[in-house]
């Protein structure tokens, strides 16, 4: 059986955050990037998570659709 694909709920239980919609859309809404920031560089990590997506983008990994996904949303104007 095939592990089921990780969804942005499931990104921020594995980052340690509060994964509930609410909460995310909390976190995106107070953490805007602008567009020269990448994901990764963002100052709100701590170096585990910023390791993590940097290691799963690189890598083209199962997580990589998700960060890809917050990615996008954290880059979009409020």
């Amino acid at each position: 059986m095939d592990a089921p694909i990780p969804t942005l709920e499931t990104l921020f239980d594995q980052l340690g955050l509060d994964s509930s919609p609410e909460a995310i859309d909390t976190f995106i809404a107070s953490n805007p990037l602008p567009e020269d920031v990448k994901l990764i560089d963002a100052p709100f990590w701590t170096p585990q998570q910023a390791a993590f997506l940097k290691e799963e983008l690189r890598d083209d990994a199962e997580w990589a659709i998700a960060v890809d996904e917050l990615n996008q949303r954290l880059h979009q104007p409020h």
